[in-house]
């Protein structure tokens, strides 16, 4: 993988970021910039580069590449800006991030994922990024305010908690529903504490552990 990782990120970004309408250079550049292969499970190697969703401990999964580029754009996330994400996975979006200049804080539930993440970040030669072993849903309860929320895996029953942690200014990344079809929104809060929401487009991805889900339909 190694001396052909730099092509294949190349054709990464050109058949999946670019064709997903993921246009901005920057965003472009900070992908191109790290090697996915890191943050891979060695099984996978050879498919860290392949538009599908990797594997991880736990049913979980390392987020498709074109969805990754479209958070990234969604959400633009400046240097310096305080980003919480919940669901750090494998650290490839805590990285992408961290490389963008954000200040980023990222909750894994799962102590042995936000291990190995670590060791991803630092492979990588990314100090800045925090990883915590942490419940999301514990979070969103706490006082902390926020340029850009990030949650990376669905929510059947939107949850206005990870919204009200958002600055003024701030943006909330969420995807809502069940499958098959949930949609991918970004919420803004402007400086009189109003909000906007708009559709972004629709995914499918696994629920956040200890999301409540809707109450079967009863006749």
């Amino acid at each position: 993988m190694s001396a052909t990782a730099p092509y294949v990120r190349e054709q990464m970004v050109s058949h999946q970021l670019r064709t997903w309408d993921v246009l901005d250079e920057t965003i472009l550049d900070a992908v191109r910039s790290l090697p996915r292969e890191t943050f891979v499970p060695a099984a996978w190697r050879d498919l860290a580069y392949a538009d599908i969703e990797i594997p991880l401990p736990h049913g979980q999964h390392m987020l498709a590449p074109k969805i990754v580029g479209r958070i990234l754009q969604s959400v633009a996330a400046k240097p310096g800006e305080r980003v919480l994400e919940i669901g750090t996975g494998s650290g490839y979006l805590t990285a992408c991030l961290g490389r963008l200049g954000a200040q980023v804080t990222s909750l894994e539930i799962h102590e042995d994922l936000a291990a190995a993440a670590r060791q991803h970040l630092e492979a990588v030669g990314l100090a800045g990024p925090r990883v915590v072993n942490a419940d999301g849903f514990a979070a969103a309860s706490s006082q902390e305010a926020w340029d850009v929320v990030i949650l990376t895996a669905s929510l059947p029953v939107y949850d206005a908690r990870f919204e009200a942690q958002l600055r003024p200014g701030g943006r909330l990344f969420v995807i809502v529903g069940e499958g098959p079809a949930m949609e991918a929104r970004l919420i803004t809060r402007d400086a009189a504490g109003g909000r906007t929401q708009r559709g972004l487009f629709e995914t499918r991805l696994d629920a956040l552990v200890n999301a409540p889900r809707l109450e079967a339909f009863r006749f």
